[in-house]
């Protein structure tokens, strides 16, 4: 098979499925600069060599999902499919000059005109950048624990969680909030979008062993940095997918936030 190069720029928290156990959603652009969807991975399960970051080149044998119909939605060829890092594109002092390349050449202000191209059968747009007008407030709300009891069980009677390496894999932790932005775009529409970054997810469990297990002092540090920094200090623009559910049913607003491309502003010099 021949390999897909891509340069990876979203993934999503990890969730659990019965059919592969634990999963994570993978975007970014290929070579040609267009978006592609790499689902289902199994990431944790990957050799360290493997385990991506965001802005790595990636090459990896890839097929359409042929059980998905947004166009860009491709998946490993197999389980074992070999996941090879061939380089990276570095931040620059935060700048972000060479990446911009890539994410800022064609991205949407008009949430309107985003939801209608994923609804356009002949666009089925379902991955995006959008840049928000004005970012009004970032929500925190607490939602369930724990993971569905009934799909734990079932993924154990399967032995899906069967040993790794030397111990046994435990399923990664569900996140007991759920973060979101409350935006509105050039048009004055406004709209409240949860985050499913798993950077999100990786700062909440890092602030929280800083806390000593204090929710609410964690969750402060979160909102410090996705708020009161990214959006006085950073120039914000929102990685946005469509979950293939809500997309294949109409929604309303079939999107979510997938990442955060927060370079830093580029001070512009006077000609003369």
């Amino acid at each position: 098979m021949a390999l897909t190069k891509v340069l990876i720029v979203a993934k999503t928290y990890p969730t659990i499925s019965v059919k592969y156990d634990e999963l994570v959603c993978t975007a970014g652009f290929k070579e040609d600069g267009t978006w592609i969807r790499i689902y289902p991975i199994q990431f944790r399960k990957k050799t360290y060599e493997q385990q991506y970051s965001k802005y790595d080149w990636v090459e990896i044998d890839l097929v359409k999902n042929e059980k998905d119909f947004r166009p860009e939605s491709f998946r490993p060829y197999s389980e074992n499919s070999e996941i090879k890092k061939v380089g990276q594109i570095a931040s620059d002092g935060g700048a972000w000059n060479e990446r911009r390349k890539f994410v800022l050449s064609n991205f949407y202000t008009n949430l309107t005109d985003l939801i209608e191209d994923a609804k356009n059968k002949e666009k089925y747009i379902s991955l995006a950048v959008f840049k928000p007008n004005k970012i009004i407030d970032f929500k925190v709300e607490e939602v369930e624990r724990e993971w569905d009891k009934d799909k734990l069980e079932a993924l154990n009677q399967l032995g899906l969680f069967e040993s790794v390496k030397d111990g046994k894999f435990e399923v990664v932790k569900k996140l007991p909030y759920k973060f979101s932005y409350f935006f509105k775009d050039e048009k004055g529409k406004e709209s409240t979008l949860m985050i499913e970054d798993w950077e999100i997810g990786q700062l909440y469990w890092k602030c929280l062993a800083k806390h000593e297990g204090n929710e609410t002092l964690a969750c402060e540090d979160i909102r410090k940095k996705y708020f009161d920094n990214f959006t006085k200090r950073k120039d914000i623009y929102f990685f946005m997918g469509t979950s293939l559910k809500h997309h294949a049913a109409g929604a309303k607003n079939p999107f979510m936030i997938i990442g955060i491309f927060y370079p830093n502003f580029i001070s512009q010099i006077p000609l003369f």
